[in-house]
């Protein structure tokens, strides 16, 4: 249709008043469209008119962006809008100290200039220096345990807990302090507490090694919230899980929660 169309088209675009009309008729009595239609494809076949873009050139050379880096830099790149409120104390305290002279073009340039103008001006810089997130270590015992959530448990038989430390440590959670260890049984509600003197590893296997035997039931599964190593007053090595000491208790905190496994029928921990 567009083929044979486009004569049509680009005469009745050329034509006015009944010179249209005539060649909509001829083009209706040829296609034996209906008019709407053929009004419809007439129009179609016009050149689409080409979006003229305005351009305007740029008002911000290369010396007003270099300039403009330099103050950033010299603010400790904060952000646009601090910067734009800073900007003519800053100058004018870095010019009398000799660590910047500007031409009087660049200075009102550079004191004219919007917080969205400097935003523009400082996305490349912005992105050059914005630092990546370091890569998350998953500790060893999340990678040798089976992960589980709360959510998966489907109506468990007597033996499947839930576990967590509650900190008797008032407002203030600084120093050392009494936890007790609360384990609670999903299927019946049986609850266990007991005391832990401080917030440790080795201690809460321990612990729940006393409370299992006590129990009525086969302890199945274990649920926890964290990891089980931990104290009240993180140190150095404890920030940051990659650390060998760090790496070397929670793999024993894992060994022993192995052997808990090996005479239940499972200890699941999710993240």
């Amino acid at each position: 249709m567009q083929s044979w169309s486009t004569p049509f088209g680009a005469r009745y675009s050329a034509a006015s008043g009944k010179a249209k009309r005539r060649i909509l008729d001829e083009f209706i009595a040829a296609s034996g469209y209906h008019e709407k239609s053929a009004i419809r494809v007439l129009n179609e076949t016009r050149a689409p008119k080409e979006r003229q873009k305005r351009r305007r050139p740029s008002l911000y050379d290369d010396a007003s962006r270099a300039a403009l880096i330099v103050l950033w830099e010299a603010s400790d790149r904060v952000c646009s809008k601090r910067l734009k409120a800073l900007m003519s104390i800053l100058l004018t305290a870095m010019e009398r100290n000799g660590h910047l002279k500007l031409d009087a073009d660049i200075r009102a340039k550079i004191l004219s200039m919007s917080a969205a103008t400097i935003d523009r001006l400082l996305r490349t810089p912005r992105n050059a220096t914005r630092a990546r997130k370091p890569l998350r270590v998953t500790p060893e015992p999340r990678r040798r345990i089976k992960m589980r959530t709360f959510a998966d448990w489907n109506d468990p038989a007597p033996g499947s807990m839930e576990m967590d430390l509650v900190a008797h440590c008032g407002p203030v959670n600084r120093g050392s302090y009494v936890n007790s260890l609360v384990l609670t049984d999903i299927a019946t509600g049986w609850t266990e507490a007991a005391p832990i003197v401080v917030r440790e590893g080795s201690l809460v296997v321990e612990t729940l090694d006393r409370i299992r035997a006590g129990l009525p039931f086969a302890l199945q599964a274990v649920d926890v919230d964290n990891v089980l190593s931990s104290k009240a007053s993180p140190t150095a090595d404890e920030q940051y899980p990659g650390s060998r000491r760090q790496w070397h208790r929670e793999a024993k905190t894992s060994e022993r929660l192995h052997q808990i496994q090996q005479s239940s029928a499972a200890i699941e921990i999710p993240r």
